[in-house]
């Protein structure tokens, strides 16, 4: 029987958790993208808590391209800094590392934090 693309994206994504964790002196960046929007999290797995969240509905953009992902990586990055996050590690969430996945993690980046 065939795997679909969201039972092997799941396979995928926990092969990534048991490897990264997030603590609250580095927390874990997960970014989800859907048909219409990107989102980011800064996610301290310790405490079960979201830090920082950034999305591109927040930014009030109607599309979910290259571009708004830069810019939703970016935002995220202003908010860490304001809540003193400079290093975190990158959760790419199961999702292939190009297109939107790459673009947010560069965004991210040029904003400061440090993977």
């Amino acid at each position: 029987m065939a795997v679909s693309k969201l039972q092997r994206r799941k396979r995928i994504k926990l092969g990534i958790r048991r490897k990264i964790s997030g603590t609250t002196t580095r927390p874990r960046v997960s970014v989800f993208r859907s048909n219409k929007a990107i989102y980011g999290q800064l996610i301290d797995d310790i405490n079960g808590t979201t830090l920082v969240s950034a999305s591109s509905k927040e930014l009030g953009k109607a599309n979910n391209n290259i571009e708004v992902s830069k810019e939703v990586g970016k935002k995220l990055a202003e908010k860490a800094s304001a809540a003193g996050i400079n290093s975190v590690v990158f959760d790419r969430n199961g999702y292939p590392y190009h297109g939107k996945v790459k673009a947010f993690a560069e965004g991210a980046r040029e904003g400061g934090l440090k993977f």
